[in-house]
């Protein structure tokens, strides 16, 4: 895709998803930190659901601590994965407070060394957190993305890559909420609603869909002559 039809598809995005920010609930980086960690294949409703509960308990890395694993299991059991989540929250705030003194690091690099931090979850901490400028790419900014054809990739690494490419990297951070917004009320996994989209004309899964009508139209027309 050309830069200039990406800016445009950006600039539309920010028209209309203007007020656009993150759904989790979350007083401090920390708990922004352990509700993404939570929200791995799980949504944003279900995680503040536990969240609200979890923080009352703890919400430093300190008082996380002294809450024993199954005990946290119990807690956060109904966001999925609980064990492996469980194990990853205590071991990152073991971490936060033995390697950076308490506090959350506020660099992609420094995030990815804690449990349970993959790539997504550290951009999405740094950006959202520390205000950086960074494209974590979850399942609706994948789909989105390279649905519309900001990216053309399999691959998220490699959408990151295309997206960080062809958006401004002042955009970066503010671009990935508004593909997760588009994702989830217009560009939808299934029975997404082409027609209510606004980027219909630079949708180019929407210009193949409209090639292939036109064809399949002129196939029609040429064998009723």
């Amino acid at each position: 895709m050309e830069k200039q039809k990406a800016d445009l598809i950006i600039e539309k995005l920010s028209q209309i998803y203007f007020d656009a920010r993150p759904a989790l609930i979350f007083g401090s980086v920390y708990e922004l930190l352990i509700a993404v960690i939570l929200s791995a294949q799980c949504t944003d409703e279900r995680v503040n659901k536990v969240t609200k509960i979890l923080f009352t308990l703890a919400n430093t890395p300190q008082s996380m601590l002294k809450l024993k694993q199954d005990e946290l299991e119990k807690i956060i059991f109904s966001c999925g994965f609980y064990k492996n989540k469980a194990a990853h929250i205590l071991s990152a705030s073991k971490d936060i407070i033995e390697k950076y003194n308490g506090q959350v690091p506020d660099n992609l690099t420094d995030l990815r060394t804690l449990q349970g931090v993959g790539r997504k979850t550290a951009n999405v901490v740094y950006s959202v957190g520390f205000s950086g400028d960074a494209i974590a790419v979850d399942t609706h900014v994948f789909r989105v993305s390279n649905r519309i054809g900001l990216a053309n990739s399999k691959s998220v690494l490699e959408t990151e890559k295309q997206l960080m490419e062809i958006i401004d990297k002042k955009k970066w951070s503010k671009a990935h909420h508004y593909l997760i917004y588009h994702g989830r009320l217009i560009c939808k996994a299934q029975n997404f609603c082409c027609e209510k989209c606004f980027l219909n004309e630079l949708c180019e899964k929407n210009n193949i869909n409209e090639n292939k009508l036109k064809k399949r139209n002129v196939r029609r027309e040429s064998t009723n002559v």
